[in-house]
């Protein structure tokens, strides 16, 4: 077995914690993928994982060696296409993150589309709400809503959200509408974070940053259960405008304190710059900002 083929099954080993996902995921018997592994190990003199009955783990050699075998795979992928040239039918495996909420709402729709336009695909997804390192764990393409800092991969702006606080109008018609956000203090808050931690809601009064420690009287540990309870009447709510689209159009949810809202948040497609040009890539985002860009909840 070649050397390249040992490193996409160790890789694939790696990820899925076990020989029988991985040998279910590369299509090949799972003896085939434990001696693939085992001749890595002996070739380089080196313990990769740890094995028990329950889990495979990646040692601290094969964490760093897992890292490197995916930049290798990339690399020898890149060149693939290289040589079939930007017209090639994107094909190959795909591997995406986003936020939770905006991989279900808008990122997932278009993964669909793009697995129907293009049969030789196939997509990963993670959607997880933390800033996934790329190179680390081998993703192709990120989602992220916020400022971005310097790095050198490169992003494509989207799209935009905004910070919103939003009520139900039952709430409303038995509470009365807050003028300020101080007065938000008399009004029974709903807040999506980690329990037990402070909370501080960030505004913009004439352009000067104002802030308020709240109290809640629900903490939950998701956007979707604290949406689901301003939608139920229980109080007023902070999230982003996006996560709250359908409910606004419906008429279930509204938005206060607009003009004390915080800058607008952007949104950017952020991929890994290879050499190559890569057709896999490339469609994907081409048909992720079409369809971001034309989405009138996030422009």
């Amino acid at each position: 077995m070649d050397r390249l083929t040992e490193m996409q099954i160790y890789v694939a080993v790696a990820e899925c914690e076990g020989f029988a996902a991985a040998a279910r995921r590369l299509s090949i018997s799972p003896p085939v993928a434990t001696r693939a592994v085992a001749d890595l190990e002996a070739r380089l003199g080196v313990k990769l994982l740890n094995r028990t009955t329950r889990y495979v783990r990646v040692t601290d050699a094969g964490l760093r060696y897992l890292n490197d075998a995916r930049r290798v795979i990339a690399a020898a992928d890149e060149a693939d296409e290289a040589a079939i040239g930007v017209n090639g039918e994107p094909r190959g495996h795909l591997t995406v993150t986003a936020p939770v909420l905006f991989g279900r709402m808008y990122v997932m729709p278009g993964i669909v589309d793009y697995l129907q336009c293009f049969p030789a695909t196939e997509v990963s997804a993670m959607f997880v709400d933390r800033v996934v390192n790329l190179l680390e764990e081998g993703i192709d393409v990120a989602l992220r809503i916020g400022e971005l800092g310097d790095s050198s991969f490169h992003a494509l702006r989207v799209g935009s959200v905004r910070r919103v606080l939003c009520a139900s109008p039952e709430y409303i018609a038995h509470h009365g509408l807050p003028a300020h956000p101080e007065e938000l203090l008399n009004h029974q808050l709903i807040v999506a974070t980690n329990l037990g931690m402070s909370v501080e809601w960030r505004f913009m009064e004439q352009e000067k940053p104002l802030t308020i420690r709240i109290k809640s009287r629900l903490s939950v540990t998701s956007n979707d259960s604290a949406i689901e309870a301003a939608v139920r009447g229980l109080g007023i709510t902070r999230v982003m405008s996006y996560q709250i689209a359908q409910e606004l159009e419906q008429g279930t949810l509204k938005i206060l304190l607009s003009e004390f809202e915080p800058d607008i948040v952007p949104v950017h497609i952020l991929h890994r710059e290879g050499r190559y040009s890569s057709a896999k890539i490339r469609s994907f985002i081409d048909l992720m900002a079409k369809r971001l860009r034309a989405n009138k909840s996030l422009n």
